[in-house]
């Protein structure tokens, strides 16, 4: 079996950075990665700030700041699971992309200790990776 160990390069359209805007509750996102962070607070005004945010690296950073819902831990993987899914859902370029990398493995590999949502130095959950290939599987069943 093939594995997609980066999602950089040809891949990079599987990062949470990818420029794919996605809409939650009224709100345009420019990446998943901003509308995942956003997702992390119930203040209307911390999402909205986050939506304008310039860049997904800034969201994230932002995102650290914000005041966190209380059951975040319970419900980031699911809204996690969401957005990878609006994300290929509304971009049919996206989607036929995902679709093209067929059977791989995907997995995100990283070298910034993330072993929750990717793999570091061989040690990870690798959840992203897992909720991109539910995602492809769901979307090839049509």
């Amino acid at each position: 079996m093939t594995t997609i160990d980066r999602f950089t390069g040809d891949h990079d359209f599987l990062s949470n950075f990818h420029p794919s805007p996605v809409e939650v509750d009224g709100i345009l996102y420019p990446t998943v990665e901003h509308a995942f962070q956003a997702a992390k607070t119930s203040d209307p005004d911390e999402k909205q700030a986050l939506a304008e945010t310039a860049t997904p690296g800034s969201a994230k950073r932002l995102g650290r700041k914000v005041q966190l819902r209380p059951d975040w831990e319970e419900v980031k993987v699911g809204i996690m699971e969401e957005l990878v899914r609006l994300k290929f859902t509304t971009h049919a370029n996206l989607r036929e992309q995902l679709l093209a990398t067929g059977d791989a493995e995907l997995v995100e590999g990283n070298n910034w200790n993330d072993r929750f949502w990717g793999v570091c130095r061989g040690k990870g959950q690798n959840q992203l990776g897992l909720i991109l290939m539910k995602v492809r599987s769901e979307l090839s069943q049509g």
